[in-house]
């Protein structure tokens, strides 16, 4: 991603070439070459379709993790990015055929059907499908043991997996919709509206932090790559394109660590938590959340919020086995330095650790960039700079990129073994508590999110009393 724009236009004129030889002679002209076509238009036209992991407008505008990549390729290409949502997959392969898109990026499984409709780039990605089902009913175990109701979306890889079930369960029936997406199907089972739906193990994990009684019944098909789709009738020259960019993404990290951002967080799920946090949203967070805004800051205070729930479970009487108290889990020097009088008192425990947390954002390397920084800030804020300044250290003497989080937190649980860190400045840590406590908080973070734009966290409650407490109490 280095290159000069002339420089990359040369680089992708000579792949445009090389690919018009190898496809043989003069025949390709009667293609369309279709990365010839996207750099003399000077733009690449790209459908997808609206939701959690492919596109939608956030706070900060386009957003979702098919839309980086995309925006990724365009740079890439040095050509402006037009990004066409659909709501469905039909109209989508149908604009594709027609010639109004260059691509379709919306996390598709590639599937026989649909490979014999359309062209795929290199796979980027793999998903499993699964049985979902809400918690509290009978699990079925394989497709004989469905006795509800269960609808997918038409036209899907999940409607595609059916049928192909149904050879060998005939008794298998299920409906199509073409006016609910995968997530609305989701939560239409949490509602109670049908019994069964299909959905996209990447899918799922994201739901599940909204929906924690969404439960698994039993995988109907196994891993599928996820890639873009291409017209058919051109030649391979954007194809060509594509995996030189995805070689490069592979190759220096970004696509790992665009992955970890969007996913990295929601591999592992736990009902029990899940259910308890949003229970404590519900019930104790409003008795803290105007003094989290209020400290807040230049922070997102549903951050700060989420931190303090995995520090404390919001208990502004906490305390460790190690002397670290109160809400947000200060320790004595860390609240002498922000002017803490008392840990125990809940305002000043939150004006502390937000001050703190702040400080922590401002000595983390410039260069390194969002959310990768915050990632290491919380990270800081758990083992101290120090250690994470050792991890940073050995990823860079392993290879790695040390300004990357997905890279960094590989290394910080070696900070628990001598061989590691009898070579660090500061020695032994439980670097691997540190990468769960960063997961855990962004995980609480998502879900904080959510329910506020929702609008379902209750208002904040006013006139808690102050309680003047000592540390020695």
């Amino acid at each position: 991603m280095s290159l000069t724009s002339d420089l990359k236009q040369r680089t992708l004129w000579l792949i445009l070439a090389l690919t018009l030889f190898l496809a043989g002679g003069c025949e390709p002209v009667q293609q369309r070459q279709q990365l010839g076509q996207v750099l003399e238009q000077d733009v690449l036209r790209v459908g997808t379709l609206y939701g959690l992991t492919t596109y939608y407008h956030g706070a900060n505008g386009e957003q979702g993790f098919e839309y980086e990549l995309v925006k990724g390729f365009a740079d890439y290409l040095d050509v402006r990015l037009e990004v066409l949502p659909y709501y469905n997959l039909q109209t989508a392969f149908e604009q594709l055929e027609a010639g109004q898109l260059d691509l379709i990026a919306a996390g598709l499984s590639v599937t026989e059907r649909r490979l014999k409709r359309v062209n795929f780039g290199p796979g980027y990605q793999s998903v499993t499908q699964k049985l979902v089902f809400k918690q509290g009913q009978e699990r079925p175990r394989d497709p004989s043991d469905l006795s509800g109701n269960l609808i997918v979306v038409a036209d899907s890889s999940h409607s595609e997996t059916l049928q192909q079930l149904k050879k060998q369960y005939p008794e298998l029936e299920w409906q199509e919709t073409t006016e609910m997406d995968n997530e609305e199907l989701l939560e239409a089972v949490m509602r109670g509206d049908y019994d069964y739906t299909v959905a996209d193990s990447n899918i799922l994990a994201l739901m599940r932090r909204r929906y924690p009684g969404l439960s698994i019944g039993f995988t109907i098909h196994s891993t599928q790559p996820v890639a873009w789709a291409l017209n058919q009738q051109g030649d391979d020259s954007l194809r060509g394109a594509l995996l030189d960019y995805f070689g490069q993404l592979q190759d220096d990290g970004r696509l790992a660590a665009l992955e970890d951002k969007y996913f990295g967080h929601v591999r592992q799920f736990n009902y029990v938590d899940t259910r308890l946090f949003i229970k404590a949203v519900e019930n104790t967070l409003p008795d803290y959340r105007h003094w989290f805004e209020q400290y807040a800051d230049d922070l997102d205070w549903r951050l700060l919020a989420a931190l303090s729930y995995q520090e404390s479970h919001w208990d502004p009487r906490a305390k460790s086995p190690t002397g670290v108290r109160g809400i947000m889990m200060l320790t004595l020097p860390t609240a002498r330095d922000m002017n803490v009088r008392s840990r125990l008192d809940a305002e000043q425990n939150i004006r502390g650790g937000a001050q703190y947390l702040r400080e922590l954002y401002r000595r983390i390397p410039a260069r390194i960039e969002d959310p990768d920084r915050l990632w290491f800030t919380l990270a800081a804020y758990n083992v101290g700079l120090g250690h994470l300044e050792d991890a940073r250290v050995l990823t860079e003497r392993q290879g790695g990129n040390p300004d990357l989080w997905v890279d960094v937190k590989q290394r910080l649980p070696l900070l628990r073994q001598k061989k590691y860190y009898r070579t660090t400045r500061y020695g032994y840590a439980r670097g691997d508590e540190a990468v769960t406590y960063v997961s855990n908080i962004r995980r609480y973070y998502d879900t904080l999110v959510w329910l506020d734009e929702q609008e379902v966290i209750p208002a904040a409650r006013q006139g808690v009393e102050d309680r003047q407490i000592s540390d020695s109490d």
